[in-house]
């Protein structure tokens, strides 16, 4: 077993137990790794100095048998897009730079009171729009395999505070897939919870509406599910979590039906994931279950992917109305969306949104004839840090959401959707696949999931700046 930064949050807590370490001791530890390492990777944004009070507190409970849950004194950081009382939440953006926000949004509320210790803010590209991690506030992020490349985003710094060893636990948001392809970028296990199962609130503008959801990112599905089982279950305040039920569902041991889905129409892909991902549905196979590959997915994304672009515009433009006088204050890529979102119009946009409904019911039909689908988490390897996206895949042109065909859908039809390591590229780089199950199978997906990593485990895997810092 690992010892000392290396723990899993599972790990964390038996050594906890057991009186092998203290959450004080284990918060210094990980304290002393950000120091060393932060500068590097620029993952972390700001501290939370209530940290060490929080471990303290945390250590006399376990000391006097009261802990709270298995999560009492495990360090987690948070995305600066999700709300933390006391500390900043930027959304790397300076119209947010000086917003400190005084309540907790529920899901950090329901990590707290689990005895959780919040370390600090994790960063974002800005508005949380693009699937890498820069803004004009701290800069980019970089991944811990290679200081070079991006993490991905918008859930970069996440991952990379998860990667490098800097946390046990991060919490992301998820509104195209931005938990999943970080998760893919930098080996780790990243969770899609179902709209509504995860409530939320009091949150920044949602400008995705319901299609971003919170959830969390870890090294193994243990500890993912650990922390969605701690922040999951309705809440008033959220109207939308009292509809999410938890349906039975199958059985994971059963022979599941998996629809494998390796390429989207001729969106490219890189062959080392398409390899990696295919060994993957193999390995599934091998676990028993019925891996069916088909050529195309079982209903139409077009009327997704054109409405998609809308929904960033019309959300910056909301945002901008919310504080006027600030649209000089926001990077020239986002001035353009501003523009575009301001013409849109509210005819076109109830069009979409219509659009979306319909969507979720296809979808909803389509999973009557099996249990998962399997794709790629991301067409792409990770890309240069300061790039928006990779300008070419398999030697061919990619557009700005190229790297991202996978993964926006799911946010669309609300469905739940994992990513989880497969087989590295040749160079080291991770790569990751999606499972996809039915609305509310949540459960299954993290059961599945474990059947997986048992068989193939990657907890082992380190990037080199890791276990040298």
């Amino acid at each position: 077993m690992p010892g000392g930064w290396q723990f899993s949050a599972t790990e964390l807590a038996r050594a906890y137990a057991r009186g092998e370490t203290t959450p004080a001791a284990h918060l210094e530890l990980l304290l002393a790794r950000i120091a060393e390492l932060n500068p590097r990777l620029n993952a972390i944004i700001a501290l939370d100095p209530r940290a060490r009070e929080a471990a303290r507190d945390c250590g006399a409970r376990i000391a006097e048998g009261r802990a709270r849950s298995p999560l009492e004194g495990v360090p987690l950081t948070v995305k600066d897009s999700i709300l933390v009382a006391g500390l900043p939440c930027t959304w790397g953006s300076r119209v947010f730079a000086q917003y400190v926000p005084s309540e907790d949004e529920l899901p950090v509320a329901r990590l707290r009171a689990a005895g959780a210790v919040i370390l600090g803010k994790t960063n974002v590209p800005e508005f949380t729009l693009e699937g890498y991690t820069w803004n004009p506030l701290f800069g980019a992020t970089r991944n811990p395999w290679n200081p070079e490349l991006t993490p991905g985003g918008s859930s970069g710094g996440a991952v990379a505070s998860v990667a490098a060893g800097l946390a046990p636990l991060a919490l992301g948001t998820d509104g195209g897939g931005s938990i999943r392809r970080p998760a893919s970028h930098t080996g780790l296990v990243g969770l899609k919870p179902s709209i509504g199962r995860v409530a939320r609130g009091p949150s920044l503008p949602q400008i995705l509406l319901d299609m971003e959801v919170i959830g969390p990112i870890a090294r193994t599905v243990e500890d993912v599910a650990l922390a969605y089982r701690a922040i999951a279950g309705p809440d008033a305040r959220d109207r939308r979590s009292l509809l999410a039920e938890h349906p039975a569902g199958r059985a994971a041991q059963a022979p599941l039906s998996i629809l494998y889905v390796p390429r989207f129409g001729e969106a490219p892909l890189d062959p080392e994931i398409e390899a990696s991902v295919a060994q993957a549905a193999l390995a599934l196979t091998a676990l028993g279950h019925r891996v069916e590959q088909q050529a195309a997915l079982p209903f139409d994304l077009a009327p997704i992917v054109e409405f998609w672009p809308i929904l960033g515009q019309v959300g910056v433009a909301h945002v901008l109305d919310r504080h006027p006088g600030k649209e000089s204050l926001i990077g020239e890529r986002f001035r353009a969306l501003l523009e575009a979102g301001r013409k849109v119009s509210a005819a076109r946009y109830l069009a979409g949104i219509e659009t979306v409904n319909a969507f979720r019911r296809t979808v909803t039909g389509a999973f009557e004839q099996f249990d998962l689908i399997l794709t790629p988490s991301a067409a792409a390897l990770p890309w240069p840090a300061e790039a928006v996206y990779p300008e070419t895949i398999d030697g061919r042109a990619a557009g700005p959401r190229g790297h991202a065909v996978y993964t926006g859908w799911v946010n669309a039809c609300g469905h739940p959707a994992i990513s989880l390591p497969c087989a590295p590229a040749r160079a080291g780089l991770p790569i990751g696949f999606q499972l996809v199950g039915r609305f509310g199978a949540d459960e299954l997906l993290l059961d599945v999931a474990q059947q997986y990593e048992t068989a193939h485990p990657w907890s082992g895997r380190w990037p080199e700046l890791a276990l040298k810092g």
